[in-house]
């Protein structure tokens, strides 16, 4: 049995899982805590991963490695390769104004044609500006910025630590999109965007291709041999995509901390109404992305409220008419990225002395929470990505009231498919590709959620309390992305 490993450093943890090559069967795993700070030194991120590679048994066995990661959080390294100075992560707030500054100099539109993304703080670009602003001394030593899942591949290949080969730092597609100074349309860098951001030049980690091996292994690294094939690693979602083998007009919504919509594209797209991020994929393709603040969080406030667990939240909603007898629920508890309301908080609209009872309550707070993951579905729709088939993941998935009521919203199947640990999951088959030139096949079993009756009132009921509000719909947003 030939194994492979895949890594993933989330924002939250290191997670190891070795798996066999021929099957993608987990055989094992590790995982290790990161800081939950949002300002972090490097070398816990370095730390994690030793720790959980020792809690997976070692990785003496494995014939190659491959990293994914937390997107768009740089690395600053002097030009001996240390670390500069701790690094600021992508939900980090403090880069707001940074990416208030850029979109004001150079106007929101130049970013989103050059680069596909409508910028926002967590990019990577807004991060180097807020060094430059804020550390100058640090800026001013930094002679290169690598993302975090770049810099741990540099560091296993026996770099870093007292200092390495900064001509040696490569990255992929997926993490070159998610900075803010990468071209999905010429596959380049933007240098002149970075500097505009830095106010001076440094070495950026070279793009390789989706089965170019990064490296090898270096020598001395508790619990991982010399010489193993190191694969070129990806950013997060895109892993994630890879181990689900999505394919064009499959889209996938997870529900989690956070709503997220992303599908395969042939090409990149260019959304001026400021909602998808143009991303690249593992494979060589483009992943444009969209998300919300608010998802499973909103679940959490139902069950605090209704004095119950999430089994009776389900239930309750469950007991409810579809559209709970016109109660509605806006659920931008922590204001909201689709649509752009940063300063607005949640709001319940037509609560009458007859329709305000639990089970309309709870079946409101699923309802909203649901239609505003399909208003980003609409937004993919607005480019041209078209999707047949829904693939829903994230801990909301659990819930019987979301299987059942989310088929009621769209016009297509929706499928779940079976718990796994998707983003080590695509790393690992980096590994494969790193190892055999060609990713594995591992199937991935899903569930196909039973086909429901539609019930268009829920969505119309939502976009008229929007509307009530003066919040944008994704109608004037279109219209708003046609007059640009």
């Amino acid at each position: 049995m030939m194994l492979v490993a895949g890594i993933d450093s989330s924002t939250q943890s290191c997670k190891v899982s070795v798996r066999d090559l021929a099957t993608g069967v987990q055989l094992r795993e590790g995982k290790a805590s990161h800081p939950p700070e949002t300002i972090v030194d490097p070398e816990a991120w370095w730390s994690a991963l030793l720790l959980a590679v020792k809690r997976a048994g070692g990785l003496g066995d494995v014939a190659a490695i491959s990293v994914s990661g937390q997107q768009h959080t740089p690395v600053f390294l002097d030009a001996t390769g240390s670390v500069v100075c701790p690094s600021p992560l992508w939900n980090d707030l403090g880069s707001h104004a940074s990416m208030v500054a850029l979109n004001q100099e150079l106007g929101r539109d130049e970013w989103i044609r050059r680069t596909g993304l409508p910028l926002t703080l967590s990019d990577t670009a807004p991060k180097v500006r807020w060094l430059r602003d804020q550390h100058p001394l640090d800026a001013k030593r930094t002679a290169a910025v690598a993302i975090v899942h770049d810099w741990i591949t540099w560091r296993l290949m026996g770099h870093g630590g007292d200092g390495g080969d900064l001509d040696a730092l490569v990255t992929d597609r997926s993490e070159a999109s998610g900075t803010g100074y990468w071209s999905g349309d010429t596959g380049e860098y933007c240098m002149d965007l970075f500097e505009h951001a830095f106010g001076q030049s440094a070495l950026l980690p070279r793009v390789l291709g989706p089965l170019d091996r990064a490296g090898v292994t270096g020598p001395g690294i508790p619990g991982i041999p010399a010489g193993l094939p190191l694969g070129v690693g990806s950013g997060d979602n895109a892993a994630a995509a890879l181990a689900l083998g999505l394919s064009q007009r499959e889209t996938v919504l997870s529900i989690g901390t956070s709503g997220v919509v992303y599908t395969r594209s042939a090409s990149p797209v260019h959304d001026f109404a400021g909602y998808v991020c143009s991303y690249a994929d593992a494979t060589g393709n483009h992943l444009p992305i969209v998300a919300t603040l608010n998802a499973a969080r909103n679940l959490d406030a139902g069950v605090a409220l209704l004095g119950c667990d999430y089994d009776e939240l389900s239930n309750l909603a469950l007991q409810a008419e579809a559209g709970a007898e016109g109660l509605t629920l806006l659920p931008y508890f922590q204001g909201e990225r689709t649509p752009d309301l940063p300063h607005a908080r949640a709001s319940l609209l037509e609560a009458s002395l007859t329709n305000l009872t639990r089970a309309n309550f709870a079946r409101a707070v699923i309802e909203g929470t649901l239609a505003s993951q399909v208003a980003m579905l609409d937004a993919l729709r607005s480019m041209g990505l078209e999707t047949e088939r829904l693939l829903l993941i994230g801990g909301a998935a659990q819930s019987p009231a979301v299987r059942q009521i989310l088929p009621q919203m769209v016009d297509f199947p929706v499928a779940i498919p079976v718990f796994d640990e998707y983003v080590t999951k695509g790393a690992a088959m980096q590994a494969g590709g790193a190892l055999t030139g060609a990713f594995p096949t591992w199937a991935v079993a899903v569930e196909e959620l039973p086909v429901q009756a539609q019930h268009p009132n829920i969505l119309e009921q939502h976009a008229a309390a929007k509307a009530s509000m003066g919040y944008p719909t994704m109608t004037t947003v279109s219209e708003a992305a046609d007059a640009a």
